[in-house]
């Protein structure tokens, strides 16, 4: 294996991921992982640019970021790019109204999209909002469309949180899709436009990017 001043030859970027990465999400603000807070420091020290990326969608990113530094990470937010945002900017520019299957915490972050009649649906991490009623609104939305859009914040399957393992909204975002007979697009990772707004974000371009 080269050594790493040649692996990071030409790379002027880094993509971190926060949850699993810096740290475990769960009761109490959650946990940062051991050696996190320092490896941030010092790759904010070095000559790299550094940009946070997150499918988080139970939290704005104000939350999210002060829950961090609180953790004692040297973070704002305007280092981070999330899917709420991203999809507030895609209803904006398509006049799309939504229908929110999403979680409590994150709902401040549309406050400025139009809710009314619904002709589409934005599904996210709800967590407990999750239930028969809110799942079975979301699909009579969609299924009451001539073009039904479904739009979902990333497709994980699952997550770690310092209680254990949890769902994400992958399961519940192929069930609309399975009984709507539709695809989802997805907004945030793994979706390609999402890596680009990052990489926009702070001026580097794929090549010269190591992403964690």
């Amino acid at each position: 294996m080269a050594p790493w001043g040649e692996r990071l030859a030409g790379v002027r970027g880094v993509l971190l991921d926060i949850s699993g990465v810096l740290y475990d999400s769960g009761a109490g603000g959650g946990t940062a992982i051991t050696g996190s807070v320092e490896a941030v420091a010092r790759l904010k020290g070095s000559r790299l640019k550094v940009r946070f990326c997150t499918n988080e969608s139970q939290k704005s990113r104000a939350e999210l970021v002060g829950q961090l530094r609180r953790l004692g990470f040297d973070i704002s937010e305007g280092e981070v790019t999330a899917p709420a945002p991203a999809a507030c900017q895609i209803l904006k520019e398509r006049g799309l109204r939504p229908y929110l299957l999403i979680h409590d915490g994150v709902r401040s972050e549309f406050d400025q999209i139009d809710t009314s009649n619904p002709n589409c649906v934005v599904i996210a991490d709800a967590g407990e909002s999750f239930s028969y009623q809110n799942m079975n609104n979301a699909f009579q939305v969609l299924m009451e469309l001539e073009n039904p859009v479904l739009i979902s914040l990333g497709k994980g399957r699952y997550y770690k949180e310092t209680s254990g393992l949890m769902l994400d909204v992958g399961p519940y975002m192929k069930a609309l899709e399975y009984a709507c007979g539709i695809k989802a697009e997805v907004v945030g990772k793994p979706s390609p436009e999402f890596f680009k707004s990052a990489l926009q974000a702070i001026g580097v371009e794929a090549h010269q990017l190591l992403s964690m």
